[in-house]
Formats: C-alpha cells, structure tokens, sequence
C-alpha cells in the first residue's frame, strides 16, 4: 500500500479516539484522510461488532472513496466496504464501513437515534457546512449525551476552522496532518475578465492544451455553463486524442465514473466539472487547473418564503481546494479566470448552508427528532429565526405540524418518504387522487435541474420530455424509483394537465391568479411575472414551481396552468369568505359585498342582500370618519354653534369639547344613535345639526349658552352683529365704527371673562383698525383714523367727540 501522509497521524487518531469520545482531524488535501482513516480504525476495540459510519456532502465522492477502499481490502464494494447515496445503496450484511451521504444519516437517526449498530459517525469535509451535515452532527451530539455516551464523533476537513468545532465536540483534540502535493504555479488574469465566462473558459482550455501536458480539469458554476463551454469546444475543434468529460451531479453514475476514470494511452481528457470536484475525489491524471472562480448556491429569502440559485465568487478556501487538484500526482499549473487584485476580496470560507438554505427540510426532521425550537440542541451556527419560522409557517400550511410546532401523523408520512415536505405532499396528495405516476413524474423533475433548455416556462413540456425520453436519464430512473415506491409500474401515465393541481398541493402558497400583461398574483401576496411572452400567462390561474424573489415582481421560471374548480374542490376548506360591508368613497355610500378569498387571491365577489343593521351603521361611521365631518349637512348655524360650544370648552373645562378631532373620535357616541336606517351622504343630509350639538349640552349648559356665548351682540347704533368664534381664544366682532359711537368700553362676553376683538370697519366695511380696548382706540389712535375716513367719506359723520357723538348705520344721524 502507498504510504501517504495521514499514515503519520493515525495512531495519534487512534489513541485519542480509545481516550475520548470525540476529535477533530484537519488534513491538507492530498493527504488520504478520506479514505485511510476509516480503514485504520477498523480493528479498534472500542468498535468492536459496531460499524463506521461516513457522512460525505457529495454523491459521487462517497462511491469513488468506497471503491477505493474497497480495492485497498481487496473486495468488491458492497462488503466490509459500502455505501449509500440518493437512488443508489452497495451494502451487505458484512458491510462495516458505510460511506453515506445528503439525508441517508438523517434518516438513520431517525430510525435510530441511539445508533446502536455504529461505533462512529466521520464527517468528512466538514468545512463544506452541507445543511444535512450540520444537522447530523447537532443530532449525533445529542444522542451522544443522551442515549450513547460510548458514541464517537470524528470531524475532518482540509480546510476548518477547527478550534471552534472542537469547542462544540467537548473540547476535543485536535490532530493536524500536513498532507503532500506537487508545486502548482498559479496564473491570472491581466485584468478584470469582462463578456460571458464561457468564451474565455473555451480559449484558456485551447491555449492550455497547446502549452501544457497532461489532463485538465475545469471549474464551472453550474450544468448550463458546462453545456456552452462544450459546445464551444466542439466549434473550436480540439483535435484527436482529446475527449471532454462533463462532470456533474445531474449524470448518471457510469458517466461521472468515465469523467474521473484515468484517459486511456493516448488520450487526453478535459473535465468540465461543477464544484463537485473540489473535495474527496481525486480525477486521475490532472496536472492542469482552470477556474473560472465562480459556484452556484442555493439562496433562501425569508422575505418571500422562495429559493433560488445563486451564482457567486468563490471563497479562499474553495480557491485553494481547486488549486490543490493540480498537484496531486505531479507539478501542475492553476489557471485563475480573474485578476491578481481581485484575489485578495474573496471571502476567507464559504457562508454556512444553514444560512442560506430553505429549513424547511430540517424543521420536520427537528419535529420528528422531537424539537420544536432549534436552541436545544448544540450547533455550530443555530438556524437564523426568520428562515426557521417561515419554515414552520409552510408545514403547518402543508398540515405537517400543528400551530405550535408539534408534528402531526401526515407530518410523519412527510418525513418518511425523504423528499422535501412540498414534494412530499405533492406525491401524497397523487397517490390519493390517482395521480400518483404524474406526482412521481413532477417530483422527479423538481428534484433535479431544468430538464429543457427551452425558453417555456409550461413544466407539462418537461413531463413529455420525460416520457419521451429526451430527458437525462437520471431524472427518468429516479421518477420510476418513485412510481415503485407507490408501487405503480414504470409506464403509468395520468393527464399531463393535472400537473397544476399536484403542484398546487406541493407550493399551495404560489398558486397564482392572472392580473394581465403576464402579471401575477400569488397567494401569498407576492407578485410574479413571466421574464418574456408565454402561452402560460393566457391561464386565469396557474402554480408557480421556480421564481426567484428579485424586484416587484419575481419571475417566474417554472409554472403549470390549474382550473378555478380544481383549487375550490381541492382547498375549499382554506377559502375565506368575507362579509364585506364598508364605506365606498366613490359613490359616497356603504357598499355591501361577499368576497371568497384563497389568501391574496379574490376568487368570488358577490352583492350582500341584506347586511345588518350594525354592519351598516360601523360602515357609515368608518367612512365618516375616514372622509371627515364635511360629509354632514353643516349650516352656518351649525357651525357657529360648534365654535361658541368649543369657545366655552376652551374656557371651562366642563363644557363638551366639540372640536373636529373630539367629534371624530366620538362619533358612536353623539351620532350614532341617530344614523340607523341611513348608509349614503343622500341620505346623511336628513341631519339636523344644530339639534346634534344641542343634544350634547346638559339642560343648564343650554341656559347658559346665549348669556355666555351670544350669537349677535346689539351696538349702540341698534345693530345686532353676528360674533365669529373661530379663534376660541379671541372672538371677534366686525362692527363698522359709526354704530360704536357712544360706547365707551371694549364689550365682554363669557361672563363678562373674555373681552371681544373689534374689526372696526369703514362704511365700505373695510377692516380700519382692530382693538381689544376700545377706550384707548377712542382716546389715541380714532383721531388718526377720523383724518384718513373723513378724506375718503366725506359725506359721512365722523365727530370731534366719539364719546358723545349719535352712533348711526347711516351716512349721517337723523337730523344732522
């Protein structure tokens, strides 16, 4: 066997783990971790009748390390060495060493949560931070301190911060291995790479093949980069000996194999590779690296409840991880698509799945592990609140749990069938209704990335496909792995148009109805749109599969038509209906309306024939006091009655305060009583006003009124002028000055409390001068006055002696 460097550290792995429950392993890449440390722990007393258990992020690393130790034991996958991965298990009843990944620990725990048949559980490449495996480690802890102590938990990665993890195992140690690679000479770019990252990808890999020996690995960010770049390749021609291998999640297991299998004489291979490549596989005969820097994540909004892919840059960490590739077997060369400059900016470590990903998933399988709040158990980073709560909002809508988070009997199918619980529900909901080979058709394309690269958004395009077999061939086995599950034959086929009703049970929160213009409405209120002209968007109702949560309104890339029908039979018992009786501001009355809504979505309107009398009467107050008072039959009667009654309160705090504000506010108080019956401004016009505000004097207070509060004072000439109470604090009486003549003093009013405000006024009834102290006017300032009147009026009667002078409301007294 090749000596490799972790073989150095092993027997210091080996007497921490017979000392301690737990460690935590940090090995550089190349150094044979993933597969050396399971083999090396085989014999160890401590496991003795027990098994080793792996978790590995990725699909094709867990079977590549299995058959690699496999081959080191000298047997066939499946033996003392197996493993089991999504749609794919090699176990027997011998198998010691199990390298599992994504939801299979999950659902072991669940099955078992004391574990009892495994020894150890190894997470590799911890510093991935994989949803599942930051789960599986918060269980493994707990079951570890509460059914198993003798448990053992190893934690691996190359690249870790591992001081924080140890603190979380307990203080664990930590065992450092340096690992062995070849120099790789790093090259970037010049400057900034602008245009699409494909064209540049396709020229890097021309110019390297030219310049460079041996096989090339190429990083991409998703399956349509790979597809363009290959194509580009195909038009460029590479020349014989050359082959292009994509790599990626979505392919089948034998042509992942061939794309890390070593090229045959002769031959080289250039691998078009997702990030998949990065970690725990080694692609034999790599000596050339190109990045293009980028990778494609999940991204959760708790905002809008929906997920999308998200192309970003990657970390340091990951950087150094693709570097590494090139210098496994012999000196490389690492191509880096950006500038020197930008290399500094990249992050230090990727961010944590549990941050960014939909927590759905992992909220039932914390209520079926028996957690309602994530703080009871111990996590490396506990689950952001806002994405946990809208996690647990969507199963309680898909009737997984109850309101306060306990998990329900279908919240338990949920979980056991090991999809996402939308999926889940989707193929539940086809079981039931006899659709279950369609539910499985949809699950499967859902699961996986778009099966078309076509412009319709229609998933029905995607269902034919599939049938037809122009899909990759993943998606069609995994679609009769499920139809087996609901033991139906491979062939079943229900109509494709019922794809909007199942997908309707699996995002009931993204049925949407038709606002035009390829607009939508979702359920939850959001808005979504079609990014260019579909067939769809002539659909009254649809269910949106994918959108992203971008803008106003999100786009929607994936969406199945539903009849109105469909969505009243199936989910009737979430329509709300709505007695509507409210005040209409464009006709100016109470307009009564029955509304059947399926959350934002108004699905029926219809007249109310006979709202109650109460419903009218809140109605007509609302719209009273949304509109404000004006709505009343006001008179100058009735409004110089609400100022003398505001006058009064202003200065005696037991009168009524009838301001606009107090009048609003007690509106069910003053005038109600005298609205039943009515329920437009028509008919508010029958009001009496004045009798209103009289009916909230007390007998007294309406005695008091005219001696305190007068509506006219009678002057000297005989005149009775009306007093203005708008200023409650200064009333005024606008009097012309002719008619004071005789009067010596300022008049008083409220007892005698507050003195008038005289707007003297010339025969034109102009304002001249205003006072509060008509003896001083008289004494000072009337002489200036009399000068500019009697220039201006001569025919009138302006006397030397104001004090003794007739007042008149004539040019001139009688007899002058």
């Amino acid at each position: 066997m090749v000596t490799l460097p972790i073989d150095t550290v092993l027997p210091a792995l080996s007497e921490s783990l017979r000392t301690r429950q737990n460690a935590v392993l940090v090995a550089a890449p190349g150094a044979g971790k993933t597969t050396r440390v399971p083999l090396a722990l085989l014999d160890e007393p401590w496991l003795l009748g027990k098994k080793i258990v792996m978790l590995e992020p990725r699909r094709l690393a867990a079977r590549s390390a299995a058959a690699y130790m496999a081959r080191q034991l000298g047997e066939s996958v499946g033996e003392t060495v197996g493993y089991r991965v999504r749609m794919d298990a090699r176990v027997g009843p011998k198998t010691r060493i199990e390298v599992i990944t994504e939801g299979v620990l999950t659902r072991m725990l669940q099955d078992d949560p004391a574990l009892e048949e495994v020894g150890i559980v190894i997470f590799d490449e911890f510093h991935e931070r994989n949803l599942h495996g930051d789960l599986g480690l918060a269980l493994c802890l707990q079951s570890q301190g509460l059914l198993r102590e003798e448990l053992r938990i190893l934690v691996m990665s190359a690249t870790l911060e591992a001081g924080a993890v140890a603190k979380l195992l307990g203080e664990a140690p930590i065992l450092i291995s340096e690992g062995r690679s070849f120099p790789v000479e790093t090259r970037y770019l010049s400057r900034r790479a602008e245009g699409r990252i494909e064209q540049l990808v396709a020229r890097t890999i021309k110019a390297a093949l030219a310049q460079e020996e041996g096989d090339l690995l190429v990083f991409l960010p998703g399956t349509g980069e790979i597809r363009r770049v290959e194509a580009s390749l195909r038009e460029m021609g590479l020349g014989a000996g050359v082959r292009v291998a994509p790599l990626h999640g979505s392919l089948l297991r034998e042509e992942q194999d061939a794309a890390i299998a070593p090229s045959a004489a002769g031959e080289r291979k250039v691998v078009l590779a997702t990030s998949i490549a990065e970690t725990s596989l080694t692609v034999e005969g790599v000596r050339v690296v190109i990045d293009s820097g980028l990778m494609r994540v999940p991204r959760f909004s708790p905002r809008t409840g929906m997920s999308h892919l998200q192309t970003i840059a990657v970390s340091r960490a990951s950087a150094d991880q693709r570097r590494g590739r090139a210098g496994r077997v012999a000196p490389g060369i690492c191509y880096r698509l950006w500038a020197e400059q930008e290399d500094a900016r990249l992050a230090a470590q990727s961010t944590p799945e549990i941050y960014e990903a939909d927590l759905a998933p992992l909220a039932l399988e914390l209520a079926v592990w028996g957690v309602r709040d994530p703080a009871e158990l111990d996590w490396l980073d506990t689950p952001p609140r806002a994405a946990f709560a809208q996690a647990r909002e969507l199963l309680v809508q898909l009737g997984a749990l109850e309101a306060d988070g306990a998990l329900t009997a279908h919240g338990k199918r949920l979980a056991a069938i090991g999809l996402h619980p939308r999926l889940a529900q989707m193929m539940l909901a086809g079981e039931r209704l006899q659709l279950g080979g369609l539910a499985c058709e949809l699950a499967a394309l859902l699961s996986e990335r778009d099966a078309l690269s076509e412009p319709s958004a229609d998933l029905r395009l995607r269902v034919e496909a599939l049938r037809a077999g122009q899909v990759d061939r993943r998606i069609i086995a995994e679609a009769n792995r499920w139809k087996r599950t609901l033991s139906l034959a491979p062939d079943v086929r229900e109509e494709v148009d019922c794809s909007g009703l199942l997908l309707a049970f699996a995002f009931p929160d993204r049925i949407a109805q038709r606002r035009g213009n390829g607009r939508y409405l979702l359920r939850n209120g959001r808005g979504a749109a079609f990014a260019q002209e579909q067939p769809l968007a002539f659909h009254s109702y649809l269910v949106a599969a994918e959108l992203d949560d971008r803008g106003t309104d999100s786009r929607i890339f994936l969406a199945a038509p539903v009849e109105e029908g469909q969505i009243i039979e199936h989910f009737g018992e979430q329509i709300e209906v709505e007695r509507l009786v409210e005040w209409d501001r464009s006709s100016k009355a109470v307009r009564a309306r029955k509304r059947e809504r399926l959350g934002a979505m108004l699905l029926k309107e219809v007249p109310l024939a006979s709202p109650s009398a109460e419903e009218t009467l809140d109605a007509l107050l609302s719209g009273i006091a949304e509109e404000g008072l004006d709505l009343l039959p006001w008179t100058k009667a009735s409004r110089q009655l609400q100022q003398r009654i505001a006058f009064l309160h202003h200065h005696r705090a037991d009168w009524p305060d009838v301001s606009h504000k107090a009048l609003i506010e007690t509106l069910p108080d003053w005038l109600a009583p005298h609205l039943y019956g009515m329920k437009s401004r028509e008919e508010l016009q029958r009001l009496q006003m004045v009798t209103l505000l009289e009916a909230m004097l007390s007998w007294e207070q309406r005695q008091e009124l005219e001696r305190a509060a007068p509506t006219h004072l009678t002057v000297p000439s005989g005149s009775r002028i009306l007093i203005d109470y708008a200023d409650v604090e200064a009333p005024v009486l606008a009097v012309r000055l002719q008619e004071l003549f005789g009067l010596r003093e300022t008049p008083h009013i409220a007892g005698g409390k507050v003195a008038l405000t005289l707007h003297l006024l010339s025969p034109a009834h102009r304002p001249v001068q205003v006072t509060r102290d008509l003896a001083s006017f008289w004494q000072h300032a009337y002489f200036e006055v009399k000068k500019d009147l009697k220039g201006r009026y001569p025919k009138h009667y302006w006397p030397d002696d104001p004090h003794s002078a007739l007042p008149t409301h004539r040019a001139k007294p009688r007899g002058k």
